[in-house]
């Protein structure tokens, strides 16, 4: 029995290091380092390569380091009887909303029309907006989204969100299902995406999704990059369908040099950084999974192959 750490755009060192302090007797190797394949039964891992997996045929657990588990699931062929866990942080969850509340004031209180007008040397002064006039709408309403929903409701925010299923959180308006999704989107001075990436959630950042926003609105995709369809926002924003768009997660990344995303000025981005997994908060809950595995027990943090989340 051993464990396998296989990282794409992640350095592995400190959780290998870490992994063998925690657990000083078990083999620990990182991928392509592995002397027995056939030995290996459970994967610590984030964005492997396509069907890597593949290499390792008694694999029984696969923990994702973050909080998403598409990375595994949309390039590996998983067996029925694989269990996927991933990471559920509180401090993951704070993360997000202390980068996207700086996100929405800044933009309530014109912090970009500033930037640039100290660049160009002009003295002008805009009418700014409140909290308490502001509408902010969530897309998925999970562990984070219904985090991050609550602490916009608790500051004042009007608030409402979108998900699979009605929940019930303080202040909140819960929208849910397809049957819904117009009249979530309506009024919507912010729309945050916070959305599990699944068949049914992919693309949903597009032309007929801009089109039943608020002239005004302005878009903040935190969730994947693949739930925006790119062509569409750079076509919306030419058309002033949105104000504006913040993003921090895209379909490829790095995103490549020549996309045309880095030059638009009505879009503002981060190399998806929102929230970080902290391998010193995360490693307690992999190190747990891995000893409940041994133990034969139920593993926290489980994700539904059937709903991919």
């Amino acid at each position: 029995m051993s464990i396998v750490l296989i990282f794409e755009n992640k350095n592995p060192i400190p959780w290998e290091k870490v992994l063998k302090k925690k657990l000083p007797n078990t083999t620990i190797e990182v991928y392509p380092n592995v002397k027995n394949k056939q030995s290996v039964d459970f994967v610590i891992c984030w964005k492997p390569k396509k069907k890597v997996l593949e290499h390792f045929p008694n694999v029984k657990v696969i923990q994702s380091v973050g909080a998403s588990v598409e990375h595994i699931t949309s390039t590996q062929t998983i067996n029925e009887n694989t269990v996927i866990t991933r990471i559920v942080d509180k401090q993951l969850s704070n993360d997000m909303w202390e980068f996207l509340l700086s996100i929405v004031l800044s933009e309530l209180k014109n912090t970009k029309i500033y930037l640039k007008q100290q660049k160009e040397i002009t003295w002008k002064q805009h009418n700014y907006k409140t909290i308490d006039n502001t509408t902010v709408s969530i897309l998925g309403l999970g562990k984070i989204g219904g985090f991050v929903a609550e602490k916009f409701a608790q500051m004042g925010f009007n608030v409402k969100g979108w998900s699979h299923s009605k929940k019930q959180i303080l202040n909140v308006k819960s929208y849910h299902d397809q049957h819904e999704f117009d009249t979530f989107l309506n009024n919507s001075n912010f729309l945050i995406n916070l959305l599990p990436l699944t068949d049914k959630t992919r693309g949903i950042l597009n032309t007929t999704t801009f089109q039943k926003l608020p002239k005004d609105s302005f878009l903040i995709n935190v969730g994947r990059g693949e739930h925006l369809v790119d062509a569409d926002l750079i076509n919306a924003l030419d058309a002033s369908m949105l104000s504006g768009a913040f993003l921090d997660v895209f379909s490829e990344e790095p995103l490549p040099n020549d996309h045309l995303f880095w030059k638009h000025p009505k879009i503002q981005m981060t190399p998806h950084i929102a929230s970080l997994t902290k391998v010193d908060s995360a490693i307690e809950q992999v190190t747990e999974n891995y000893n409940l595995f041994l133990q034969n027990e139920a593993l926290q943090n489980v994700v539904s192959l059937k709903r991919g989340y």
